[in-house]
Parts: C-alpha cells; sequence; structure tokens
C-alpha cells in the first residue's frame, strides 16, 4: 500500500499539464479530538491519493488542516468522502477566488504535535470554546464600531500585502509569538471592548478566540471563514469591500487579488509592489516582494551576491551550501539586511 508522495514536483507538473483537466484550490479546517492521528492520516493518504489530491494536510490530536488542489470533475467524490467522515461532514470548504491547476504538485499528508502551532501548555485550555463567528456583513459593522480592537492574526509578511481596514497588525514572525504579544497589548480592555480577529481562512483565529476566551476576554469575534470566505461573500453580495490590497496564501500563487490597491513595495527598489517571490539561490531561498524589474536585474533572486552564487555550476554552489544552516533566513522571511526597503507594518 502506498502511503507517501514518490513523484517529483515536475513529474507532476507534466502529470497535472497533459491530462487537461481544471483543477479546484481547497482549504479546509477542523479542530476535533482524534485518538490515533497517525491511523488517520494514513486512511487520508490512501483516499485522497485515490482522488487524484495534491496539498498539504496536517493532523493532530486537535484535528486536521487542509490545503488541497483537487480535479474539479471529482469533487462530489471528494465531498462525499469528508460527509462520511462524521466530524467532517457538511465542513466548510473555501474555494479559492483565483484558480491555478498547479498550486500544489505534491500530496503530503503529515503527523503534527498541533495542526496550529501555539507554544501552549495548558491543560485547561479548551480550543471548543471559541469565540463568536460572523459573516461579511456584521464583520464589516463590527470593524467600524468604535468599541471594537481589530486584530490580524496572521505574521508580518501576509499583512505587508494586504490587511483590513484599521487593523493592527503586529509585526510577528509567527502564530505563537502573536499569542501573548496581543494579549499583553490589550489586556486591560478584556471587560469594556470587542475583540474582532481574521486571518487566511479561520484556522488561526479559531484557536486564538479560544484562548482569548480562556484568559478572560469577555466579547469575542472571528471572521468565519476568514479572508478568503469574505472575498467570496462581499462579490456575490455586493458588499462593501473593506479589505485593502492582497490575501497571501500558501500555495504556488502566494497570494490572491482582493482589491485594485497596492499597498506594499518592492524590498530591493521601494517602487510599489505586492508580489512575493523565493530567493533563487537554493542556499538562501527568502520569501520577499520583488517587481518585474528588479526581478529580472537579480534573476530571481534577493541580493547580488545570491545572483552572483546561481551563476556558478551546481556542484560548486551544493560545496558552498555544504555544512550551513540556512533556515533562518526562510524562517525570517521578508526580514534581511539585504532588503534596503522592507516595511515594517
Amino acid at each position: 500500500m502506498q502511503l507517501y508522495n514518490k513523484l517529483s514536483a515536475e513529474e507532476r507538473r507534466t502529470m497535472i499539464r497533459e491530462a487537461g483537466k481544471e483543477r479546484l484550490t481547497i482549504s479546509f479546517y477542523q479542530y476535533a479530538r482524534l485518538g490515533n492521528p497517525e491511523l488517520f492520516r494514513n486512511h487520508l493518504f490512501v483516499a485522497f491519493d485515490n482522488l487524484e489530491v495534491l496539498g498539504r494536510i496536517y493532523v493532530a490530536h486537535e484535528g486536521i488542516n487542509a490545503q488541497l488542489s483537487i480535479p474539479a470533475d471529482r469533487f462530489m467524490e471528494f465531498k462525499n468522502f469528508l460527509d462520511d467522515i462524521y466530524f467532517l461532514k457538511d465542513i466548510r470548504l473555501n474555494i479559492a477566488r483565483e484558480q491555478d491547476n498547479e498550486s500544489f504538485l505534491k500530496l503530503k499528508v503529515k503527523v503534527r504535535n498541533k495542526i496550529v502551532a501555539d507554544g501552549l501548555n495548558d491543560e485547561t485550555f479548551d480550543v471548543t470554546n471559541k469565540g463568536q463567528h460572523v459573516n461579511a456583513e456584521q464583520f464589516n459593522a463590527l470593524i467600524e464600531d468604535p468599541n471594537t480592537i481589530l486584530v490580524d492574526m496572521r505574521n508580518h509578511y501576509e499583512t505587508e500585502i494586504g490587511h483590513f481596514k484599521n487593523a493592527w497588525t503586529p509585526d510577528v514572525d509567527t502564530f505563537r509569538e502573536s499569542l501573548p504579544i496581543i494579549e499583553n497589548e490589550i489586556k486591560q480592555h478584556k471587560e469594556d471592548k470587542k475583540l474582532v480577529m481574521y486571518c487566511t481562512g479561520g484556522i488561526r483565529c479559531e484557536k486564538a478566540s479560544a484562548y482569548y476566551k480562556h484568559k478572560g476576554f469577555k466579547d469575542v469575534y472571528q471572521l468565519e471563514g476568514g479572508i478568503i470566505e469574505y472575498h467570496r461573500q462581499v462579490t456575490e453580495k455586493g458588499l462593501e469591500n473593506k479589505f485593502r490590497g492582497k490575501n497571501f496564501v500558501f500555495d504556488q500563487r502566494l497570494s490572491e487579488k482582493i482589491g485594485d490597491e497596492v499597498i506594499a513595495n518592492c524590498h530591493q527598489c521601494g517602487e510599489p509592489c505586492d508580489t512575493h517571490t523565493n530567493c533563487a539561490n537554493d542556499a538562501c531561498h527568502l520569501l520577499f516582494i520583488q517587481c518585474d524589474s528588479c526581478k529580472e536585474k537579480y534573476e530571481n533572486c534577493c541580493s547580488q551576491e545570491c545572483n552572483d552564487i546561481i551563476q556558478l555550476p551546481l556542484e560548486e554552489q551544493k560545496k558552498l551550501r555544504a555544512g550551513h544552516y540556512n533556515s533562518n533566513n526562510i524562517f525570517k522571511k521578508g526580514k534581511s539586511e539585504k532588503l534596503k526597503f522592507k516595511k515594517h507594518v
């Protein structure tokens, strides 16, 4: 029985193009108590592989978090499979507004300690005791209320290219880092302010809303379905769009256009730009914002130093990478002294 991906990204890309099928990019999550995540993980892999599903799925004792690409003509098969799982029946599926057949090129189903790393070790914290979900119309009304504190629960490289009007966007690298910073900043308003949160698809707010309720905040709300669902609702219902810029997404697309406004700038020249790229130097691979002119000038690299390296023969590049620990550059997405015009949000 095959339980792991065996094809390279390029092999899969070729298969997708030759098949000529339209694919849908979908995300969903659910907090639930799973007794045997490993067994559930194997069950998912076999089923998803048979359904030609690609993507990144995390399974843990606390539930499931999935970002997927599926053939459009197999959507109902996929949904029926989920509906046969008791805690996933009628789960909300966030379908991307902008589709890309190559948004995912591998199927990865991984068991994790948690589906969202939070750094918490509080046994009394109940993630299912969440805040009140609100739709786009309710959310628009809430964020105009002077008694509302609106918090973006995403990371700095996400909020830099897009966020809601009047939102506080903490300059953080990770979700776990944001929790205590936000609590400390607004703890004096536990009783007198409405705490409203949003994120990409809802999963981080789901946990954060439960955490802040646990910490004593009385009036806690979250945008149901996150920015993805908000975009769908304002488009289909003709509501005012209060989101500025693009929505960062965690697949090959890197972003979805929500409005026409460009609120970020190229990290290399400072010109208006909101397109992320990864440095072409495999020893760096830094995620940063790069305009078309700088992309051509530096050949998809974050600096002239990295551009010089990619000109070397591959064997020379491998020798330079040998023994070096580079994950700090990758982890600190968009934060590097090489980036002259990095904007802190």
